[in-house]
């Protein structure tokens, strides 16, 4: 073909031999079109195509006949028995007018390309839908690549040629990062600094990049920002761990029945879950507490950890007056509390405190102790309604002093106690109390009896057990009395009846008081039975006298002295208190 394109001398006929020769020879398809473009000559494999697809030879003369100089080259498809080919044609226009057309089958290579392309396309594709931005770094550690998109808010002109490690949060700090890793790097997490300062977290993965010599030449990775699923996932860590504090502080407060001991455990637990070095829990005194309008006024009930001196009546005025969760740095200490309410009515507070030094209360901490703050006040609660039901089940309904049960109780677990000295039991009954209700109504008799109830309970001394039995029995033991004790209080009780003789039926039934005194001596193996049943008939030797007096019990004998022998009389004491001339 080169002889035919280039011999000046060649004549047509000379043109035409040659054009024959090359088209016969030609390897591909090849054929020789008249200045008419009709074909002359054609190969067996040009055809074979013309005769398996006719339809790209029109496509062919309408190309050519638009150049009057070479036309250069021209794909068509051409369906042949092996499918759809690519046929890639050179036309060279002859002397005489004609044509010469070469083919070569383009098809592996159309496909090879188009799989190239698609491959990149696809990596392309992948890359990005994976990751928020690719990179690659070079030998100096700098950029040499970013993806189009940019990275962390930065345009990817603005990173090319920097070093990552001008990323770094702090700058003092080395970064081993993915950008300059020496080995594959998978998954690993990152913080960064964003374009607009903000702390940016990325997951990247990378390869190395080695040249011939096995010298480091840079790395190649893909990085995805995950900063808001880290949050998220952070903040979901923090509330898990706060409900699990809680919870566990909540259980403890409901797990056990004693509610004081429960505060005094949530004291313990409330400072571990929030790293305090001390809490106090306090509890608004009987009537003390308000709707926070009015002063609260509080006891401590719980503590862990030792007091700090910061600590006083102001502060604690400051967190059961506000409403607010109150946050201070006093001296040495840094204080956060809240109050605490049970159905919108203030019952306590609640102080926690650590050093100054420490990390400042965060909103986590003050979730917490909100919380915490919520159930204390139910425990309170809770103490508030146990010690109404004690009340209830220990008390007399009617005066408040023991019921019967209780004083007996207590009364058993006094003389079990070893003591020193001698106590005494003092057995009360009213004098004419009877015809009070008789004549004046039940009403009256109430008011006697809530009167004698306070006699009995004014001045005495801790350990002192004052009881109504029952009726108009009553009873009052005084711990570590002698007789001479015992006797001055039945004169007080006895002299204090002259400002209820106005209850009295009348003149000649005054209300009074029969008392009988038992002395018991520890040691001498007296049991209670053994030791009211000697008071009880004291006082009945009291009323058998006149009434309005005291009488003595005799001694109960040591173990080693017969209980058969004949005691002497219990002697009887008497006051000036009017006593009616009437039988018991």
């Amino acid at each position: 073909m080169d002889l035919l394109l280039t011999s000046g001398s060649s004549t047509p006929a000379a043109d035409s031999a040659g054009s024959a020769t090359l088209v016969a020879l030609y390897p591909g398809p090849a054929l020789r079109l008249d200045p008419a473009l009709a074909v002359v000559e054609a190969n067996a494999e040009a055809e074979d195509m013309m005769d398996s697809d006719p339809r790209w030879l029109p496509d062919l003369r309408t190309w050519l006949s638009a150049f009057s100089v070479a036309p250069g080259l021209r794909s068509v498809p051409v369906e042949s028995l092996r499918g759809i080919m690519i046929v890639e044609w050179a036309g060279v226009p002859l002397p005489d007018g004609s044509f010469l057309l070469l083919g070569r089958d383009d098809t592996l290579e159309r496909q090879l390309r188009h799989t190239l392309t698609e491959s990149r396309r696809r990596y392309k594709d992948l890359v990005e839908v994976s990751s928020d931005f690719a990179w690659e770094t070079g030998p100096d550690g700098a950029f040499v690549f970013v993806s189009h998109k940019g990275a962390l808010g930065y345009p990817a002109d603005a990173l090319i040629g920097r070093d990552p490690r001008d990323l770094a949060l702090d700058e003092a700090d080395a970064l081993p990062m993915p950008f300059d890793c020496r080995r594959p790097v998978d998954q690993v997490e990152l913080w960064l600094k964003a374009a607009d300062g903000r702390p940016a977290c990325v997951v990247a993965s990378a390869l190395p990049l080695f040249g011939g010599q096995g010298n480091w030449m840079g790395a190649r990775g893909v990085c995805r920002e995950v900063t808001e699923q880290v949050l998220r996932s952070n903040e979901l860590a923090r509330i898990r761990n706060r409900e699990r504090l809680l919870g566990h502080i909540v259980h403890t407060l409901r797990d056990r029945l004693d509610a004081a001991e429960a505060l005094a455990v949530a004291a313990t637990e409330t400072a571990r879950a929030l790293s305090a070095d001390g809490c106090r829990i306090y509890r608004a005194d009987e009537g003390g507490g308000g709707n926070g309008s009015g002063r609260v006024s509080l006891s401590l009930v719980a503590a862990f950890g030792a007091e700090p001196p910061e600590l006083g009546g102001a502060l604690l005025d400051r967190i059961a007056g506000s409403g607010d969760l109150l946050v201070d740095r006093l001296g040495s200490v840094q204080l956060i509390g809240e109050r605490t309410e049970y159905r919108q009515v203030v019952n306590g507070a609640l102080l926690v405190w650590r050093a100054a030094d420490s990390e400042p209360w965060d909103d986590d901490d003050r979730h917490l102790l909100s919380g915490v703050a919520d159930h204390i006040g139910i425990a309170h609660a809770h103490l508030a309604y146990q010690e109404r039901l004690r009340r209830l089940s220990e008390r007399d309904g009617l005066t408040g002093l023991f019921n019967r049960r209780t004083f007996f109780e207590r009364l058993e677990e006094s003389i079990s106690r070893p003591d020193s000295g001698p106590s005494a039991l003092l057995y009360v009954d009213l004098d004419n109390f009877k015809a009070v209700n008789d004549l004046h109504g039940h009403q009256q008799g109430d008011t006697v009896l809530k009167a004698v109830g306070t006699l009995l309970t004014t001045g005495v001394r801790p350990g002192d057990l004052p009881g109504r039995l029952g009726g108009d029995e009553f009873v009052l033991w005084l711990g570590r009395a002698d007789q001479s004790k015992a006797c001055v209080v039945a004169e007080r009780l006895l002299n204090g009846m002259r400002d209820l003789l106005h209850l009295s039926a009348g003149p000649e039934k005054p209300l009074g008081l029969s008392i009988g005194i038992a002395i018991h001596v520890p040691g001498r193996g007296e049991t209670v039975r053994e030791l009211t049943d000697r008071a009880d008939a004291a006082m009945y030797d009291a009323k058998k006298s006149g009434k309005g007096h005291y009488a003595l019990a005799p001694d109960h004998p040591p173990d080693d002295e017969s209980p058969d022998s004949d005691p002497s009389p219990a002697p009887v004491q008497s006051t000036d208190i009017p006593v009616a001339e009437s039988a018991p």
